[in-house]
């Protein structure tokens, strides 16, 4: 167990330390490894959506798919998985990526604005905390989305090779417009993604089962690797002089229930964006369909104007947070209601 606790901290520390890299080499600012915000702009890549400066295949999200599949084929960890609710877990991806957009930020991002004084981020984290909860609650009812069955070799590869033929594409400059966007160095931006992505595979690293198993059973050691990440990105940012403090209450609730949407998304789907991505990388097709919703939330997002600007939560944004609160609710209720009915 403290061979394990030591692993998750090492994954924490340098998860923090490529993020204060990438943002010193052309990253934007606190946005240095932000999941959603990557998917966000591969989607626009892929003319999704056409919100500019958003429109840039980041080889992050490669490097992480990658590094997961490569860690888990050499400890014999891989196998081509799928068949637990993927209608649902869409549905989940679409709503968990809608929460972070109108934050404009996934859980990376939150501990990232928070170690560079962004006090805005004391909001998010609490919501997110609150979604970890009620999610959390719905655990302990019974709540679950079924077992997932070994499949063919073909259907766990599908996204590990999207991966590659779209970093091909990126670094040939094939799809894009890497010249609008803020970024670091392609090989770079790869390189660190593929560490970071063999780490967390190995130590499971997880924004939201940190929270949810110290709630659930008071078990600390992916949370210590979320304390480690702030820890690492409040002392970079203090030393390289990138740590400003500032605090609004503007939006403040508004970031408040996207992140409980975020946070409820991820306990209902077993992980945080990062961890969806890590599990696809290791074959599993479930989080793959994960994936693919969050691409699609991204796509709504920017075309039907809900994702929030640096200086405005959107009338559309909020109503987008209500409703998936309460579709997503009601996912979680109606499937613990049939659990209680089959074990009657």
């Amino acid at each position: 167990m403290f061979k394990e606790k030591n692993l998750v901290i090492l994954t924490g520390f340098v998860i923090g330390l490529a993020a204060l890299i990438l943002v010193a080499f052309g990253n934007p600012t606190n946005m240095g490894f932000c999941i959603a915000c990557f998917i966000r702009d591969i989607t626009g890549a892929l003319e999704l959506h056409t919100a500019n400066g958003l429109q840039y295949a980041r080889p992050e999200i490669f490097g992480i798919i990658l590094g997961s599949s490569l860690l888990a084929l050499l400890n014999k960890e891989w196998r081509a998985t799928s068949g637990s609710a993927p209608v649902l877990r869409f549905v989940l991806g679409f709503f968990m990526m809608a929460g972070a957009l109108v934050f404009l930020g996934c859980p990376l991002r939150m501990v990232l604005r928070l170690g560079g004084g962004d006090g805005k981020a004391i909001f998010a984290l609490l919501g997110f905390t609150g979604g970890i909860a009620l999610g959390s609650f719905f655990l302990n009812k019974g709540f679950t989305l079924g077992r997932s069955y070994k499949q063919k070799t073909v259907d766990g590869i599908v996204l590990p090779i999207i991966a590659i033929v779209l970093a091909v594409f990126s670094f040939a400059d094939l799809i894009g417009d890497a010249s609008a966007a803020k970024h670091a160095p392609f090989f770079l931006s790869l390189g660190l993604a593929l560490i970071v992505g063999g780490l967390a595979q190995r130590s499971r690293f997880c924004m939201v089962g940190g929270i949810r198993d110290y709630i659930l059973f008071r078990e600390n050691r992916l949370f210590l690797g979320s304390l480690t990440l702030f820890l690492t990105v409040l002392i970079g940012n203090i030393i390289l002089g990138n740590f400003h403090v500032s605090f609004t209450t503007d939006g403040s609730i508004w970031f408040f229930l996207s992140m409980a949407l975020v946070g409820l998304c991820g306990v209902l789907l077993g992980g945080c964006p990062l961890r969806q991505l890590i599990l696809a990388g290791e074959g599993n097709g479930d989080s793959a369909i994960t994936v693919f919703g969050m691409v699609v939330g991204a796509a709504v997002s920017h075309n039907f104007s809900t994702a929030s600007t640096p200086a405005l939560v959107k009338t559309g944004g909020k109503i987008e947070i209500v409703v998936g609160l309460i579709i997503v609710s009601l996912i979680g209720y109606v499937i613990i209601s049939k659990q209680n009915k089959e074990v009657i």
